[in-house]
C-alpha cells in the first residue's frame, strides 16, 4: 500500500512511500522533489547549499541546484512578447521559486496533486504523483497539466528537470534510432556551440577526440552539457539509465507527440561555475521544445488559449538490476 503523509516540520513535507521506494516532496519550495529513495539508494543530486527562500529573479545556480524541479515557462531566462505586454521570464521558470498547494485531488492511499501559479505569464500548473509497487520494483506515474488563466492566448514551454545521481561508469541509453543530438550548450564548448549537432551516443569532441557520451565520466572530467533530441517518434519515447554500481535501472517513459524532445543535461563536476560544490548527475528532460528559452521560436512553439488546459503525462519506472 502506498501512502502519502503531510507532516509539518518548519515547512510542511509530503512523503509517498511503498515498500521498496520513497518520495520526499517540499511544496513550499516550488514543489520540489527532494528525494527518491529505492531500497537503500539515494537517487537524486544532494543539495550543494542548503534548502532556502527563493527570490522572483534569483538565478537556479544560487539555489541548492538538486533533487526534481519542473521549468515553467522556460528554461532559460528570456523576454517574450505577448497580447498583454512583454512578459520576463526568470532563469529556470517561474514554478521552482513559488509556494505550491494541495488541492481536493488528494488521495492519502494513492497519489499527490500539488499545483502552482506562475508569475511572468498567467498560467497555473498542476502535477499529479502516483506511486505503486509491482513485481519489477516502484513505479512513479506522473501527470501535469497547464491552463491559461489570463484573458489572451500566451506562449508557454515545459520541461522536466529531474537531476539523478551517477557514478563513473553509469550508462544512458537512447532508443536505437536516435544518433545524434542538438547541442544547447557544452561547458568550455567540448560539444561544439550552441546550435550545432553532436553525433550519438560517438562524439567528436572540439579537440578532435572522439567521447562516448552514453558512459558517465568521473567528476574530476569537469564535464557540462546540455542537449536535445527530437522531434521523436512514438517508439522513441524512453530514456534509461544504468547504474550497475548501485544495482539499479531507472527507465523514463513520456508520450512523444505531448512532449516530442527530449533535453539530457550530463554533468559530472562541469557545473556550478566558479568555487564550491559541483552537480554529478544525468537529468532526462522530457520538453515541449528543442531549446531552452521560450523566445527562441520555430515550429515547436507553443500558444495556449485563454480558459484553455494542455495535460501530459510521464512515468517513472525504478528496478533491481
Amino acid at each position: 500500500m502506498t501512502k502519502a503523509d503531510f507532516t509539518v516540520a518548519g515547512k510542511e513535507n509530503v512523503l509517498m512511500r511503498t515498500r521498496s521506494c520513497a518520495i520526499t516532496i517540499l511544496p513550499h519550495f516550488g514543489g520540489k522533489i527532494s528525494s527518491i529513495r529505492f531500497k537503500d539508494h539515494e537517487l537524486l543530486q544532494v543539495p550543494l547549499a542548503p534548502l532556502a527562500p527563493r527570490t522572483p529573479t534569483m538565478s537556479f545556480d544560487a539555489s541548492d541546484a538538486s533533487g526534481w524541479d519542473e521549468c515553467l515557462p522556460s528554461v532559460a531566462a528570456c523576454e517574450v512578447e505577448t497580447t498583454s505586454g512583454t512578459a520576463r521570464i526568470p532563469d529556470h521558470g517561474d514554478v521552482w521559486r513559488v509556494s505550491w498547494e494541495g488541492n481536493s485531488n488528494i488521495d492519502s492511499d494513492s497519489q499527490v496533486a500539488l499545483s502552482a501559479k506562475c508569475f511572468s505569464l498567467p498560467l497555473s500548473f498542476e502535477r499529479r504523483i502516483a506511486l505503486s509497487e509491482n513485481e519489477n520494483g516502484a513505479h512513479l506515474s506522473v501527470q501535469y497539466t497547464v491552463k491559461n488563466t489570463g484573458r489572451h492566448p500566451v506562449p508557454w514551454s515545459w520541461a522536466a528537470h529531474p537531476l539523478f545521481a551517477v557514478t563513473h561508469g553509469d550508462q544512458i541509453l537512447l532508443p536505437a534510432s536516435i544518433d545524434s543530438m542538438r547541442v544547447e550548450g557544452s561547458a568550455r564548448g567540448r560539444l561544439g556551440v550552441a546550435g550545432s549537432s553532436s553525433k550519438w551516443p560517438f562524439a567528436t569532441l572540439a579537440n578532435g577526440r572522439t567521447a562516448d557520451l552514453s558512459v558517465v565520466q568521473p567528476a574530476a572530467s569537469g564535464v557540462g552539457d546540455k542537449l536535445f533530441a527530437g522531434p521523436l517518434s512514438a517508439k522513441e519515447n524512453w530514456c534509461i539509465l544504468l547504474r550497475p554500481s548501485a544495482g539499479l535501472r531507472v527507465k523514463f517513459s513520456f508520450d512523444s507527440q505531448a512532449t516530442p524532445y527530449l533535453g539530457l543535461w550530463i554533468c559530472y563536476g562541469g557545473w556550478p561555475n566558479g568555487a564550491g560544490p559541483k552537480q554529478m548527475c544525468v537529468a532526462p528532460e522530457p520538453s515541449t521544445a528543442p531549446v531552452d528559452s521560450l523566445a527562441q521560436t520555430g515550429n515547436w512553439s507553443r500558444t495556449l488559449a485563454a480558459g484553455a488546459t494542455y495535460s501530459w503525462p510521464m512515468t517513472i519506472d525504478l528496478e533491481s538490476l
